[in-house]
């Protein structure tokens, strides 16, 4: 609390507001004067008992201008004012009360802040809300995918393996079934995607000193539901699950299942997979990295994994990456149009029915823009 002026405010005449003002201790309103004194320094009250009697002989408290609190003017809302002593002073309830505090409050300087006023206006608040939309939607997309690009790098190994394994688990429960093929079908398949990334790698080495190598992938086997049809996918850590059915649907031509999966590992290397899952959880996984707590990280996987569909970007990287990879490997790039035109015959034939999974070369960029990109492969 500040103290009262050594010497009283000096009276500077109109204007003065008669208002109520409660002392804090007791719930009895008492009529008074007030008026701001030695340039606005101080708020002054007097008894308004008697309006004739001039301050200050009749001065009740004085309180530095600056430490009374001014609450938000609303439309209809009472007019207050905080005073540093715990007491406070309010709108004369006479009629039209309110209009002469305001009145005296103009003529005697007091200015709502900048944020009332411009809360005030109509113009303000909807450039506001422009500006506001503009930076949500420039986070969205710019922001956000930069942000989960960066972070992605910084996951360690261990937290990615945790989130893998909790990925994998999850589809396992919800979609997935143990593969009927046999062990030599997977053990060939295994042994061609080995062969096609160790060519791969040796070539990447060679042209690119500097560039990062594969990350560790898994490939695992799985049977599905009909929805589920001829897929395979990614999961955050570097697990692929190539399903039943695809192989399938490849029955004749080893080299698309290489390419397939090629695909896939495109992913894997590109980290597409945990950009989604920060780029979905963005709040919750800055949450966790920065208190060590990665539960919140692993509570978005069902709803990425339900969800997911990668962006025309991602697709497209790891189409470059399985185009590259298929010559690296000495394999036509061209084996994935064939791939498209059995796939398409697919869906057709039985529909193309939503997949509770992302599917690999399902949706986008559009078949006919892949079909074309790796057409145009040398």
């Amino acid at each position: 609390m500040v103290s009262p002026p050594v010497s009283p405010p000096s009276w500077r005449g109109e204007p003065r507001l008669r208002a109520q003002w409660f002392d804090g201790r007791s719930a009895q309103a008492q009529p008074v004067w007030a008026w701001l004194g030695e340039d606005g320094r101080w708020l002054c009250l007097q008894a308004a008992a008697d309006p004739s009697h001039a301050p200050p002989a009749a001065v009740l408290a004085c309180h530095a201008a600056r430490e009374v609190v001014w609450p938000e003017r609303l439309r209809h809302g009472e007019r207050q004012a905080l005073l540093p002593d715990g007491s406070m002073l309010c709108e004369d309830p006479a009629d039209e009360g309110r209009q002469r505090w305001d009145a005296w409050a103009q003529a005697s300087g007091l200015r709502d802040s900048l944020t009332v006023r411009s809360m005030r206006s109509w113009r303000l608040v909807g450039v506001s809300v422009l500006l506001s939309a503009g930076l949500l939607a420039s986070a969205w997309v710019w922001g956000i995918p930069w942000v989960a690009q960066a972070g992605a790098a910084l996951i360690p190994n261990a937290v990615e393996q945790q989130i893998a394994s909790e990925a994998l688990d999850h589809v396992d429960r919800m979609w997935l079934k143990p593969s009927t093929l046999s062990e030599a079908r997977r053990e060939e398949i295994t042994r061609r995607l080995a062969a096609a990334v160790r060519r791969d790698e040796i070539l990447r080495a060679g042209l690119e000193p500097q560039a990062t190598a594969l990350p560790a992938y898994r490939l695992h086997f799985r049977a599905g539901p009909k929805a589920l049809g001829p897929n395979a996918f990614a999961l955050p850590g570097g697990d692929i699950v190539l399903t039943d059915a695809l192989v399938e649907l490849a029955e004749g031509e080893p080299d698309i299942i290489t390419g397939v999966l090629a695909h896939e590992l495109g992913h894997v290397r590109h980290r597409h997979g945990m950009r989604l899952v920060l780029q979905a959880g963005m709040v919750a996984g800055v949450s966790g990295l920065l208190v060590g707590d990665f539960s919140a990280l692993l509570a978005g996987l069902p709803a990425w994994l339900a969800q997911a569909d990668y962006s025309r970007e991602f697709e497209r990287e790891a189409d470059l990456h399985a185009r590259q990879m298929l010559q690296a490997a000495g394999i036509s790039p061209r084996v994935m149009v064939r791939f498209f035109e059995r796939l398409d015959a697919y869906q057709e034939q039985q529909g193309r029915d939503k997949s509770p999974l992302p599917m690999a070369f399902a949706s986008h960029p559009a078949n006919a823009e892949r079909i074309a990109f790796f057409n145009a492969a040398p």
